[in-house]
């Protein structure tokens, strides 16, 4: 299993003074070093946290994979094919929220994602969807002509610990031997720490993880090298 390393939370600090540092760019390179097979970043249509400079400079300095985590709007999708990321996770978006609430709604939306991840495909980028454990979303990824999704793994973080953790694992485990029949690759992310995530290694399939937050706020403390050295061994 991979560790795909999210580096939107540098940029969250830089972009509370200003300036440049520290710099998400040279963070994903120090990621890459250290045991990240791929580098993640969410460009926000408010630009939160990552900004359009931060992808240029990502997609020419990066030696692993870049993965742009996205809307399902215009703007993302040309910014997308101009850019040219390895592979592309469309996520829902609100304003308002902190973080990504929720996966995205790919059954009351499959026409509309089919056209969007058309051009991407066809610019040889890869598709994933970023959705919730459900058989019903799991069905209408796999008939939307996305190759990978990945898995919303945020109620189980929420739930490890409690009388509802055997629950919310066994949702992710049943979606992904569903999406294996489909012939999807699969991913999973969201809330994932040093604590829950072992339980990912009892999932067979799952290709890579996506996490952030925690690599972040563990580099506080010991350095962003050792926490994505820590955070890799871990999933490995």
């Amino acid at each position: 299993m991979l560790l795909g390393v999210n580096i939107d939370h540098v940029a969250t600090l830089r972009n509370a003074r200003g300036g440049e540092h520290p710099d998400p760019v040279q963070a994903a390179l120090v990621c890459e070093a250290n045991g990240a097979t791929s580098i993640t970043a969410h460009l926000r249509e408010d630009r939160r946290h990552i900004k359009d400079k931060d992808l240029i400079a990502l997609k020419k300095v990066i030696k692993t994979n870049l993965n742009l985590e996205m809307a399902v709007t215009s703007e993302m999708q040309q910014i997308a094919l101009k850019i040219k990321p390895h592979s592309v996770c469309l996520v829902p978006e609100k304003r308002q929220e902190v973080t990504t609430e929720g996966g995205l709604d790919v059954v009351g939306r499959l026409n509309k994602i089919c056209d969007f991840i058309t051009p991407l495909k066809e610019a040889g980028i890869l598709v994933s969807l970023f959705i919730d454990p459900t058989k019903d979303q799991v069905d209408a990824a796999a008939k939307s002509g996305a190759q990978f999704i990945e898995l919303h793994t945020g109620q189980y973080s929420l739930a490890f610990g409690t009388p509802d953790e055997a629950e919310e694992f066994e949702k992710l485990k049943d979606a992904t031997e569903l999406a294996h029949s489909y012939g999807l690759k699969v991913n999973a992310g969201h809330g994932l720490n040093y604590e829950n995530v072992y339980r990912m290694r009892q999932i067979y399939g799952i290709h890579e993880l996506n996490i952030g937050h925690s690599i972040i706020s563990r580099a506080v403390f010991v350095g962003i090298d050792k926490a994505v050295q820590e955070m890799a061994a871990l999933v490995k």
